[in-house]
């Protein structure tokens, strides 16, 4: 039996493809749509870009909760820009008046110049904003994980644990094992050699008679 998010899925799906994506009287129907996501820890951009773009058309009709929940969604598909495209269709006078929104960008731009440290403080502040939001701590995660294997070759056991908002050392060795990462006796965690991932290029260049026929003859 099919999950109550792909079922909406299908419904959102067909709704999108016609006019209907501009008609506001769809906005009920998306906006429970984007509560479904948030609550079965699933993810639908394109349907959240047409709540969003709805709002632009719409502006009687915007709704910081959902707002918020699309912008906090989008933030777990880091690295992928998703949360740049979400928060481009939000009015400027909503990202600086609408404290949630006003957070939560702030928190993405933390995420997005890889102050991990400071995200968590931040969070931890402010951990109703994510009240709803099923597996976004782990989703964040997986992103400073993928950060974090494509910048580091070794790095110290309490580092990582920072980064990943000092969960308890349990998580920290889940999350290891995850990436296949492991540790010494001196606490130190091999990522992977960065050495190893750079291949050197050949450059060939060609050059035809033609080219340099010219050349040669002003040089006699």
């Amino acid at each position: 039996m099919a999950s109550s998010f792909e079922q909406m899925r299908a419904n959102v799906g067909k709704l999108l493809r016609g006019i209907d994506r501009y008609n506001p009287e769809n906005l009920a129907t998306l906006e429970r749509y984007v509560e479904t996501q948030a609550k079965e820890n699933a993810y639908d951009l394109e349907a959240n870009l047409a709540v969003l773009k709805l709002y632009q058309f719409n502006p009687a009709y915007f709704q910081t909760h959902v707002t918020s929940q699309i912008l906090l969604k989008a933030l777990t598909n880091l690295p992928h820009t998703d949360f740049t495209l979400c928060k481009c269709m939000i009015d400027q006078t909503h990202q600086q008046e609408e404290r949630p929104i006003r957070q939560i960008l702030y928190l993405g731009n933390l995420l997005e110049t890889c102050h991990f440290q400071s995200f968590w403080t931040s969070l931890e502040e402010n951990r109703e904003l994510i009240d709803g939001i099923t597996g976004f701590e782990d989703s964040v995660r997986k992103f400073i994980c993928h950060v974090v294997g494509i910048t580091y070759q070794n790095i110290e056991h309490r580092l990582l644990a920072e980064m990943l908002g000092d969960p308890l050392d349990t998580q920290v060795k889940v999350w290891m094992s995850k990436y296949g990462w492991t540790e010494n006796e001196e606490g130190q965690i091999f990522i992977y050699n960065q050495e190893e991932s750079v291949k050197p290029k050949n450059i060939v260049e060609k050059i035809d008679f033609e080219s340099v026929s010219s050349i040669m003859a002003t040089s006699q």
